[in-house]
């Protein structure tokens, strides 16, 4: 059997209400290694969540999946830009013109979608 697929939840939330922590829970359900992003805890659901992209073990990873709005992630994406990353899920709320720009300039391979549906789950189930 081969390597689970991974995937860095930027935005990785506590409350299990919010998005980055059902991200989180749907990855998880649907065989990935998960890498929570958030400067402030220190696991969410179990997991050991990571205060940046830069504390992250690893610089590899299937796919990144972001839950922060574009002022906050903006400045945030050539460090992410460092990452070798197969795809990067801009969810709703996170992209903006100056993301997708700056984002583009940086090679990065962004998709406008909810990567929880893309994993076939639905956030009003989690």
């Amino acid at each position: 059997m081969g390597e689970k697929p991974s995937v860095v939840i930027l935005g990785a939330s506590r409350d299990r209400t919010k998005f980055g922590n059902k991200s989180l829970r749907a990855h998880q359900r649907n065989g990935y290694d998960v890498f929570p992003i958030n400067p402030h805890a220190e696991e969410i659901e179990g997991v050991a969540a990571f205060a940046g992209i830069g504390d992250l073990p690893r610089k590899t990873f299937n796919r990144v999946s972001i839950y922060l709005p574009p002022a906050v992630l903006l400045p945030m994406l050539p460090e992410l830009a460092e990452l070798a990353v197969e795809e990067i899920y801009l969810n709703p709320g996170s992209e903006s013109p100056e993301v997708i720009e700056k984002a583009t300039a940086l090679n990065l391979p962004i998709i406008q979608a909810c990567s929880i549906i893309d994993v076939g789950d639905h956030p009003s189930d989690l």
